[in-house]
């Protein structure tokens, strides 16, 4: 059986040339933004938290809502951590490849999700507490 040739050049780490001369992407693509298992994984947790909060706030009745949206508020400020640590390391990266406008923006978009993942973890401390006042 013949081996297949490699996807990427191990020297040079681009892509092969298509037949056409022009070079192909690697791995899924959603629009111009590549799919990879972390973005996939914190999308994931970003729309479970939030179905979460909204069922915990519409739907139960009961002594159970208040730990449910703790937990939910705090699973979201999980994710906002990552995105803002994710925007940090980009931030670096666009500063190293000499991108000074890409660099302010991830900048500014990493200080928001950090802002973002303190209130979402400041919020879930005071349902923690509220809950724990009630239930002492």
């Amino acid at each position: 059986m013949a081996s297949r040739p490699p996807r990427i050049d191990t020297q040079s780490h681009v892509v092969p040339r298509r037949a056409d001369g022009s070079r192909g992407r690697l791995g899924p693509h959603l629009g111009p933004l590549r799919i990879t298992p972390a973005r996939l994984a914190l999308a994931v947790a970003f729309v479970g938290s939030l179905a979460y909060i909204a069922y915990a706030i519409l739907r139960v009745e009961d002594s159970a809502q208040l730990a449910m949206v703790a937990t939910g508020t705090g699973v979201l400020g999980i994710v906002f951590t990552a995105l803002s640590v994710g925007g940090a390391i980009a931030m670096w990266r666009a500063w190293q490849d000499g991108r000074q406008g890409r660099t302010v923006l991830l900048a500014v978009a990493g200080g928001i999700a950090g802002m973002i993942a303190i209130g979402c973890f400041a919020g879930a401390a005071i349902f923690a507490l509220v809950l724990g006042g009630l239930q002492g």
